[in-house]
């Protein structure tokens, strides 16, 4: 039986096979950090989107674990679609099409290898972003894959667990994952910076839904909306466990 200290956390990536082999995949979900690389204002890094899915899949996995159910944390997707950030110098934007044939080659992996599931735990909500993902899910249950649990927080019952901003719209760069960096993070966010942003309370929801493409036009110019100089990570930590509970309960939902 594996005997490391790396063998005993959530990553997949930190173990050798042996591990996995003898840790029995068939009792087992893989976890997958879903973000972007993308402008997140002048105070978050350009992986937040990363970090806060890493966060929300780690939280997953503890809270899965904790109710007798084994779970593993794979490597984090990092590069997808991101068009309304698209105009930001440090945004990385790739095709949809390219993200749903990459989830789908992942699941095809898992799936010979014996996985009980995957679960997204995806913290970016850019529309072509979402609508990748869910045409990846479609088409692993069009073949027959292993379960793939999309828990989409822009929907219920997930969005409203999300607190009073989230449900807003004005959510980017924000209250909301600027606290969640702050917690999981501290080192990448320019602190002073967020404490000095007025308030962007412009909803990227109502932007989508009138036709809106961009940050931008969304009246977003410093690609952040929402209320980040009332961040804290004391919320940020509170978040994560919600996150991470989404992750947990997707999966007894689905089954």
């Amino acid at each position: 039986m594996p005997n490391s200290e790396a063998a005993e956390g959530p990553f997949l990536a930190d173990r050798t096979w042996e591990d996995i082999r003898d840790r029995d995949p068939a009792r087992c979900l893989a976890i997958l950090p879903v973000g972007a690389t993308e402008a997140h204002g002048p105070h978050l890094p350009l992986a937040a989107d990363v970090v806060i899915a890493e966060a929300m899949a780690t939280a997953g996995a503890r809270i899965l674990r904790e109710r007798g159910q084994d779970a593993l944390v794979l490597p984090s997707f990092a590069y997808t679609a991101a068009p309304f950030a698209a105009d930001f110098p440090g945004t990385v934007s790739v095709a949809p099409e390219t993200v749903s044939a990459l989830l789908v080659d992942v699941a095809r992996s898992l799936t010979g290898q014996g996985f009980r599931g995957l679960v997204l735990a995806n913290s970016h909500l850019d529309p072509a972003h979402l609508g990748s993902l869910q045409a990846g899910v479609d088409r692993c249950a069009a073949e027959g894959l292993l379960p793939v649990h999309f828990p989409n927080l822009t929907r219920k019952p997930w969005a409203l667990r999300m607190g009073d901003e989230f449900r807003t719209g004005a959510c980017h760069a924000g209250r909301y994952e600027t606290s969640v960096v702050l917690a999981a993070r501290p080192d990448l966010v320019r602190d002073a910076v967020a404490r000095a942003l007025p308030a962007n309370p412009a909803s990227l929801s109502a932007a989508i839904g009138s036709g809106k493409t961009s940050f931008a036009e969304a009246d977003g110019p410093r690609a952040y909306f929402g209320w980040p100089a009332d961040a804290t990570s004391a919320e940020g930590r509170e978040l994560i466990d919600v996150l991470g509970g989404i992750v947990a309960d997707c999966v007894n939902i689905a089954a």
